[in-house]
Order: structure tokens, then C-alpha cells, then sequence
């Protein structure tokens, strides 16, 4: 039979950890046991205990100790604290700071399973939630690209249709909003994914690089082409190349893009044979096109042929539900990456995640989970992990940023949660002292229960 668990028994008493042990196992689970809290933290390091039954009463680091930084490392860990001096204020310090119960030695074995398997069952739903929503992202998933936003839905609509065809697509996004991966998704769902994908940022070169770079050269075409070279429209040949940034291109070389869409074909530097090309064109920018073109900055006729179908990316701040989403299916990318034992990410760091504005996009997003996971201690992701500490005014247009009050107010909420509403803690992790973090909660009205 496959074990249930795991629970990690921490107590200082051999004869009772042996105990418990031995009853837990009896009920199909798999337990470890520690002998004092740093062997226990420790053990949290290397792996998720959804339960944990610790004793009060322990030589140096007691049981609330290990309370509080075990919601550190595994807030959402279900932990239990046995004690033979059950008081009424030793209880509610205990579930103040995050214990899920407690149980007064002595206990028999049946009290023991019947909250053990009370316990197991309320987290078996909470999982079999997760998997559901898994299943729903599954269900939104266009390659490497996650969402369960509406906009989101849209773009994958189109850039599956387009995907069929072999017309020229321009897709439009700010900066991180993954328009090379959409790119890359097109490609592999058409006709040309065999054929190679070929990138090229049309905004790291100079004119006369990126020329070379797009369509080659021959020998001898400049001062250090000592030999013949394939550009990337050569190179992309039966496949897809991918134009980034071509708002960024000079009006020489819109004009030979023009030539390419038009006749494809066209010549390397320095060479007077014609070279046909099968290529599949996607372009991308982040700038505004039209108002170049309005402005004189890009060819009308070069639009229009980029034109033919357009797909654009709406930004994160727009479809703050693709967050919660994209931070799950970062998390389990690093885990493999990394090969770290990243199993989730808190309540309260999601919080933060969906208060943030995103200038970044997902680029953004990715880069602060990735460091996130660099330096976690142990398997869920915690407030304290991501490198963001206050969100962002909004820049979305037409909408006031939030005050620097509530700015202010959302963060000592969060931070309060995050220490279980220690006071000393959470002063210390904000640079005030405790009585200026008591005149902010009562001068913003903050609640414990919020």
C-alpha cells in the first residue's frame, strides 16, 4: 500500500517520537522524526511535511519556535503542537501564530488519527483543487504560453489560425510580453515546423550589420568579408524568420524588406545574383507603428505587407489572472530546472505578485520568481523570497494610481501576515520600531482579521 503523508514528528523524547511514529505508520502514513527543532528545520530544507506534530515543551528551541519559522519555510504546512502544560493562553499564542491545533498529553492513538485524518482529508480537497485548476490552465495552454484570461484566449485563437496559413504576421506587445515565444508557437503549429525558426533582433545591429546578418554577403563585399556568408533568410530557408524589433529599422533596409515581401527575393551585400526565399515571415515591435507611419519613421507599404494579420498581446496589468497561473507554471519550470524541491508559492507572496503593476510584463514576472527560487529555503515560495516589496503605482490609462497611504497600508497588511501578525517581527522587517508600527495599524484601521 502507498504510504500517506509524509508527517515529520518532532519531539526531544525518543519514546515518544517511536510512539507516534509507530501509530502514524499503522495508519498508512509515512513519517520521519526529528529530535529538536534545527534537525526538524533542517529536514524542511530537503522536503514538504503537509503535516507536522511538534512538541511544546523542548530544551533549547521550544515548539512555538519551531512554529514560526516552519511558517517561514512551509506556510502552508499543517502543523500541531503537543503539550503536557495545556493552558488557555498557551493555546491561543499557539493558534495566533499559525497552528492548525493542538493535542494534551497525555492522548490516546484513536484522538491522534481521528485529527490526523480530519486533517488529511481537508488537504486531499485542497489538492484535488489544485489539479482541477491545473486541468483548467491545460485547458488555456498554447504551447509554452499559460492563461486563462479571455484576452489571452483570443490571441491564441488568432495565432492558431494564423499558424495555418503562410501569411506574414506582425504580432504587437509591449516589451516582456512574449512576443518571440508566441513567435516560436506559431511556427511549431504550422506547415513549416520542420524548417528551421531564425531570430533576429533588428534592434542590436548597426544598418550595415544587420544587412549582412538579414541577407548575407560575398566575399569581399567589406573590409573584413574574407569569404562568402548565408544571411537569415537563407539560413530560415523552408521554415519561419522571426523580425524583432522592426520598428527599429532604417528606411534602406525597410525597403529591402519590402522587396523581399513583395518578390521574395532578394541579394547579398556586394552580389548581383538574385536568391529566392520560401521563408516564412513573423515580425514584432513594441513601438506604435501607425504613428511612425503617420510620422514618416516607417513605410506605409511596408506596413501594410507586415500587416496581413495582426496579433496583439495585451500587457500583464491587463490580465492580472494569468499571475496566479504563470507563477505556478514558473515554479514547476524551475523545480526542474534548478532541481530544487519547489512544491507551491505563499498565500501572502501571490498577494504581492497580484499587486504589483508589471512593467516588466512576464519577463518580469519570470525574473523575480527565478530569483525567488534561487534563494528559497525551503519548498514554497515566501514573500520574503521575491525581491518586490511594494507595488507599483498603476500606469494603465485613465486609472489613478493608488495613494501612497494605501500603498503603505497594503504593505504593513502583508507583512503582518507574513510574521502572523508578530509585532516585534514584523516592525523589524519594515526598519520602524514597534510603537511606529502601532500608530500606523490603528491610524489605518488595520484589522487582524483582514
Amino acid at each position: 500500500m502507498k504510504g500517506k503523508g509524509p508527517i515529520l514528528v518532532v519531539d526531544d523524547e525518543e519514546i515518544v517520537r517511536d510512539s507516534l511514529a509507530s501509530w502514524l505508520e499503522e495508519d498508512g502514513y509515512q513519517v520521519e522524526t526529528a529530535p529538536d527543532g534545527p534537525t526538524a528545520l533542517g529536514k524542511m530544507e530537503q522536503r514538504a511535511y503537509p503535516i507536522m506534530l511538534v512538541d511544546l515543551k523542548m530544551p533549547g528551541m521550544d515548539g512555538l519556535h519551531v512554529l514560526t519559522e516552519a511558517r517561514k519555510k512551509q506556510p502552508d504546512a499543517a502543523v500541531i503542537l503537543m503539550t503536557a502544560y495545556a493552558t488557555v493562553d498557551t493555546a491561543v499564542q499557539a493558534m495566533k501564530q499559525g497552528a492548525h491545533d493542538y493535542l494534551v498529553k497525555p492522548f490516546e492513538p484513536e484522538e491522534l488519527s481521528q485529527m490526523v485524518g480530519h486533517l488529511t482529508k481537508d488537504q486531499a480537497l485542497r489538492r484535488e483543487n489544485i489539479l482541477l485548476r491545473k486541468a483548467l490552465r491545460r485547458q488555456f495552454q498554447f504551447q509554452d504560453m499559460v492563461s486563462k484570461s479571455p484576452k489571452m484566449e483570443t490571441v491564441f485563437e488568432l495565432a492558431r489560425t494564423a499558424a495555418k496559413s503562410h501569411s506574414t504576421v506582425l504580432i504587437l506587445g509591449e516589451s516582456g510580453t512574449g512576443k518571440e515565444l508566441l513567435a516560436r508557437a506559431i511556427h511549431s503549429q504550422s506547415q513549416q515546423k520542420n524548417g528551421p525558426f531564425v531570430g533576429v533582433s533588428c534592434a542590436a545591429l548597426a544598418e550595415n550589420l544587420l544587412e549582412s546578418e538579414l541577407f548575407g554577403h560575398e566575399k569581399g563585399a567589406f573590409t573584413g568579408a574574407v569569404s562568402a556568408a548565408r544571411g537569415k533568410f537563407e539560413v530560415a530557408a523552408g521554415g519561419t524568420i522571426f523580425l524583432d524589433e522592426i520598428g527599429d529599422v532604417s528606411p534602406k533596409l525597410q525597403l529591402d524588406l519590402l522587396r523581399v515581401l513583395e518578390a521574395r527575393e532578394f541579394n547579398r551585400v556586394g552580389g548581383s545574383q538574385v536568391i529566392k526565399t520560401d521563408a516564412r515571415v513573423i515580425a514584432a515591435t513594441n513601438r506604435d507603428l501607425k504613428k511612425h507611419v503617420e510620422d514618416g519613421q516607417f513605410r506605409e507599404d511596408l506596413f501594410y505587407r507586415l500587416n496581413v494579420i495582426r496579433v496583439t498581446i495585451p500587457p500583464l496589468r491587463e490580465r492580472k489572472e494569468d499571475i496566479p497561473v504563470l507563477a505556478e507554471h514558473f515554479v514547476s519550470l524551475f523545480q526542474t530546472e534548478m532541481g530544487k524541491p519547489l512544491e507551491g508559492i505563499s498565500a501572502e507572496a501571490l498577494e504581492l505578485l497580484m499587486a504589483y503593476d508589471w512593467p516588466g510584463n512576464v519577463r518580469e514576472l519570470r525574473n523575480v520568481l527565478e530569483r525567488g527560487a534561487v534563494v528559497a529555503h525551503g519548498p514554497i515560495l515566501t514573500a520574503l523570497d521575491l525581491d518586490l516589496s511594494l507595488p507599483a503605482p498603476s500606469s494603465s490609462k485613465g486609472e489613478p494610481a493608488d495613494s501612497l497611504k494605501e500603498v503603505e497600508r497594503r504593505h504593513i497588511v502583508a507583512s503582518l501576515r507574513q510574521h502572523n501578525w508578530n509585532i516585534s517581527r514584523t516592525a523589524k522587517s519594515l526598519g520602524i520600531d514597534r510603537v511606529t508600527l502601532y500608530n500606523k495599524i490603528k491610524r489605518y484601521q488595520i484589522r487582524e482579521d483582514e
